[in-house]
């Protein structure tokens, strides 16, 4: 009779740890924030630090026009108490979820900016997402979310107020820190060839040209023709680039068969354009992955 009394006592045990577990996993009474992109979730992390759960959707170095999520992120994201995204076309693997969330109160970034046109390509007069790549603009979506986020139940205004002031100032202090380094490139080096068209409010807001991109278009699921490399190899000749940019989210074979059709001598280097990376692995936080490109960027054009 003993085993049975040991079975049960086990079972009992068993049973209560598991229930323990999952209420230490779902008993969170804070309020639930879901974001679409790793950039915009960490920018939104350190704003409400831990008096929210922030639930980023968009794994490290993922490629946010064409990551998905499972059905446990889609119910999350269907019952948050805000969701937050880019806009602007971005999230075209998402565009269904973020759809369907239409009772959620949502904050979309792209509709906080002033918003750029690509200016060529297939996607020429249609918005530009990429406005990460302009601190200015990153200030902007701060500055709109704020209030956003003091209407929601739970979140201290008064604690809210001094992250978005400490974090505004971050942001200020890395525009200021792009632009002296960008200063020292010359005037016939300021000029970009990247995967695809994202460095638009970069070049508008630190006075660069963009002479073209690998991948037509603003989405990395476009793909080039053979007129479109052969146009890219022209505009590389008659500028003289030292150096085109490689996105870490996107594949830089193209990139690379590109450089070798140049008649010039031309290295790839690879930047953190779309995705944060892990945390050991270069770009963890928004700050970070923009020194880092400012850094690869002006040793790039100046070497």
């Amino acid at each position: 009779m003993r085993a049975p009394r040991i079975f049960s006592t086990l079972a009992v045990s068993t049973l209560a740890v598991i229930g323990l577990s999952a209420c230490s996993a779902t008993d969170d009474s804070r309020p639930t924030i879901v974001v679409s992109t790793n950039i915009l979730g960490d920018v939104v992390e350190e704003l409400v630090g831990e008096q929210a759960q922030v639930v980023t959707l968009m794994k490290p170095n993922a490629d946010p026009h064409s990551f998905e999520i499972s059905a446990q992120q889609a119910a999350t994201l269907r019952s948050a108490d805000l969701l937050v995204s880019n806009g602007l076309g971005l999230e075209e693997g998402l565009q269904q979820h973020l759809d369907a969330a239409d009772t959620v109160p949502a904050f979309v970034a792209g509709d906080a900016i002033e918003v750029l046109d690509y200016s060529e390509g297939d996607a020429a007069g249609m918005p530009d997402s990429h406005f990460w790549t302009d601190p200015e603009r990153m200030i902007d979506v701060v500055d709109a979310i704020e209030p956003v986020l003091a209407e929601i139940d739970g979140i201290d205004i008064d604690s809210l107020d001094a992250a978005v002031e400490e974090y505004r100032a971050e942001l200020q202090a890395l525009d200021a820190e792009m632009a002296e380094a960008f200063a020292t490139i010359p005037d016939e080096r300021r000029a970009l060839v990247t995967n695809h068209h994202v460095f638009g409010y970069l070049a508008e807001r630190f006075d660069f040209d963009i002479v073209g991109a690998v991948i037509p278009g603003g989405t990395t699921l476009a793909a080039p023709s053979a007129s479109d490399l052969a146009d890219l190899v022209d505009a590389i000749e008659e500028t003289g680039v030292p150096a085109i940019f490689a996105e870490s989210s996107s594949p830089d074979r193209l990139v690379q068969a590109l450089a070798s059709e140049a008649n010039v001598q031309v290295e790839v280097i690879e930047l953190y354009t779309e995705s944060l990376t892990g945390p050991d692995e270069g770009a963890p936080d928004y700050l970070t992955m923009m020194r880092i490109n400012t850094e690869r960027i002006t040793t790039g054009l100046t070497s």
